[in-house]
């Protein structure tokens, strides 16, 4: 997989790309300074599979496995999201605001 580069939109050439809705705005005067790297697996301990990309595009079959139902109210995404095999799948227009995990900050500096 080649990587190219970003669009006049935010997005990735060569990059899979599965839109998320759980995104917005950035706040206009807001600079990118920051990489924050998570790492999930769904359900938890299970490896591979659709749920991730399902989570965050709001197509889970919250009916597939009895822990979707503790997460049936969130609204999160990411800007990408790298497959264990390298794919790379990307979710949110670097130009938007994914929804992450939640309000969070290092050293001072809320995050966006």
């Amino acid at each position: 997989m080649e990587l190219g580069p970003l669009d006049e939109e935010g997005l990735l050439a060569g990059a899979v790309q599965v839109p998320s809705p759980n995104c917005d705005e950035r706040p206009g005067d807001a600079a990118v300074r920051l990489l924050v790297v998570h790492n999930i697996s769904l359900p938890p301990g299970q490896f591979g599979g659709e749920a991730i990309v399902q989570l965050f595009s709001n197509t889970l079959d919250f009916a597939a496995h009895p822990y979707y139902e503790a997460i049936r109210d969130l609204k999160v995404s990411a800007h990408f999201l790298v497959r264990r095999g390298g794919e790379l799948i990307q979710l949110v227009p670097c130009t938007k605001r994914a929804w992450h995990a939640g309000s969070s900050s290092l050293v001072g500096a809320r995050a966006l």
